[in-house]
């Protein structure tokens, strides 16, 4: 499993984790795409902003493996700002191959990539 060295392990002041310290025992958890309704809390919303930007910031629109990253934090973005790659794409597979789709994640997350975020 690949570790992504520099990404912060979580979203600091809460338990929302980015990633996980070893594989797991039973094997990789699977990667699902889940639904983002419109009455989320902050707080989640906040950790999906986060777990993005720092994606961003780490691969930008390079081609990056899932590793150590967080299979929960993961599912939020899947299909949606991050996409798979790879045919098929292997949802349970630690060395899965990602990727940010930038265009989509202005659309979805705009503070990200506003000029001013003080």
């Amino acid at each position: 499993m690949h570790k992504h060295r520099g990404f912060p392990s979580r979203l600091p002041g809460t338990d929302f984790q980015f990633t996980i310290r070893r594989p797991n025992k039973s094997g990789p958890t699977e990667i699902i795409r889940r639904e983002r309704y419109a009455d989320r809390r902050n707080v989640d919303r906040k950790a999906d902003e986060v777990f993005l930007q720092t994606l961003i910031e780490q691969f930008g629109a390079e081609p990056f493996v899932r590793g150590n990253l967080d299979a929960g934090r993961l599912s939020w973005l899947i299909g949606r700002e991050v996409v798979a790659l790879g045919d098929p794409f292997d949802p349970q597979d630690y060395e899965s191959l990602m990727q940010v789709d930038i265009s989509k994640s202005m659309v979805s997350f705009p503070n990200i990539f506003a000029e001013d975020r003080t």
